[in-house]
């Protein structure tokens, strides 16, 4: 099965501004494809790596890959589907997310050894391009009404005001295409269904720039579908938070756990996009038995992301926590706490550990009878831990599938 049909199979291509060249292209010969992706975050969930796996099948396939951080864009941020204007990063908060991204896309993509993949940032281009070059070069190719009317723009229009400034975003992004076409031969362009109108832009652009130059630049847009739960938010995060994929900001259970929770409709895209088992034997598993679909789902990706290792470590935690209503300790997520005081606040504890996102939470769950403490319904949220007692651990259960032993250092 060559990359074309593969991605037809699996479901991971959406649309194409010209899906017969993309056909052609893919199995014709070699290409160059990019993926952006702006530096707003130090580290990346599993919903932001959603293209970057699929170029990972690029890269596989031979075909030369590109990974453009966005320094210059990331300063703008792009506004489609927000209601309000991103906050701007300083140069130096650019600089420590790049550094981040680099890190977690290296999970997918190799960047070394044969046809290895290459980082690209754009700041590297636009930095000294001069502003009224860069609008008599690339903005008398972008009409006000049509930009206007692009859905990019949407949100920002009817709820936050859309202001000049996050306008050059979509120039920005056009050009990167351009740019990288003519430097690299970059000829597809890959990316999430709700960059579209982004990555349109850009072959819009060369082509209205090879009507004046004639240099017949060959540039493609290909898309995927988002990955969305059920209540149309893109996946990447739980209840508990992110499912990071650096290994420093969530355990490994926390991940396995994580990619477990999948809804139901979305576990053959996970499948789709971060395993390699071929498509028929997973929608024949998930016919049969879902929550085996969801097992393997969770072992195959955290043995991706993280190593065997902890894949295997988290599944046999699972397992021994969720076999019986009894637990044992010693194969719970632990979290150890600096406490000085003789004494701690229930609320307190819970939120210090992370085991909820605030107290309000907390004082709730406990309230509707949500905490379990060794086994034991938790009635009172005012009630008060004796710091001795967590030397060897609590065990807290918080609804019928998170829990955490909780100690004092």
């Amino acid at each position: 099965m060559n990359l074309f049909e593969t991605l037809v199979d699996r479901n991971l291509l959406y649309q194409s501004t010209d899906v017969e060249l993309l056909k052609k292209l893919l199995n014709g010969g070699k290409v160059t494809v990019y993926t952006g992706t702006d530096p707003t975050a130090d580290s990346l969930h599993i919903g932001h790596c959603v293209p970057c796996t699929i170029l990972r099948r690029f890269q596989q396939a031979g075909h030369k890959v590109i990974v453009l951080v966005g320094g210059a864009t990331a300063a703008i941020g792009d506004p489609t589907g927000k209601t309000d204007m991103r906050p701007m990063l300083t140069k130096e908060q650019l600089e420590h997310n790049i550094e981040g991204i680099k890190r977690a896309y290296s999970k997918f993509l190799k960047f070394d050894g044969d046809n290895p993949a290459i980082i690209v940032n754009n700041a590297d281009w636009f930095k000294g391009y001069d502003y009224v070059d860069f609008m008599r070069d690339i903005g008398v190719h972008f009409p006000i009404n049509q930009m206007i009317t692009n859905e990019i723009y949407a949100k920002r229009l009817q709820e936050g005001g859309l202001t000049f400034f996050e306008m050059g975003y979509i120039l920005m992004q056009a050009y990167d295409f351009v740019h990288l076409n003519e430097k690299y031969g970059c000829n597809l362009q890959w990316g999430g269904a709700d960059q579209w109108g982004n990555i349109v832009a850009g072959c819009t652009l060369g082509r209205k720039l090879n009507y004046l130059d004639n240099k017949n630049r060959v540039m493609v847009g290909a898309t995927n579908p988002l990955l969305l739960t059920p209540d149309g938010k893109k996946m990447g995060k739980t209840e508990k938070g992110a499912i990071w994929i650096d290994e420093t900001k969530i355990s490994a259970y926390d991940f396995y756990q994580g990619i477990y929770q999948t809804p139901d409709e979305c576990v053959e895209m996970m499948f789709a996009l971060f395993t390699d088992l071929p498509m028929n034997e997973v929608r024949e598993l998930i016919k049969t038995d879902i929550v085996k679909s969801k097992k393997r789902l969770a072992y195959e990706i955290t043995k991706f992301i993280r190593g065997e290792a902890d894949a295997i470590e988290a599944e046999n935690m699972s397992n021994n926590l969720f076999a019986s209503n009894s637990v044992d300790k010693s194969n719970a997520p632990t979290v150890n706490l600096d406490i000085s005081t003789p004494t701690i606040g229930v609320l307190d504890l819970l939120f210090n550990a992370k085991f909820v996102s605030s107290k309000g939470e907390a004082r709730r769950l406990i309230e509707q009878k949500g905490i379990s403490m060794d086994g034991e319904i938790i009635l009172d949220p005012t009630i008060q831990i004796e710091t001795l007692n967590l030397k060897d651990g609590i065990l807290f259960k918080k609804g019928k599938k998170n829990f955490l032993l909780i100690k004092s250092n």
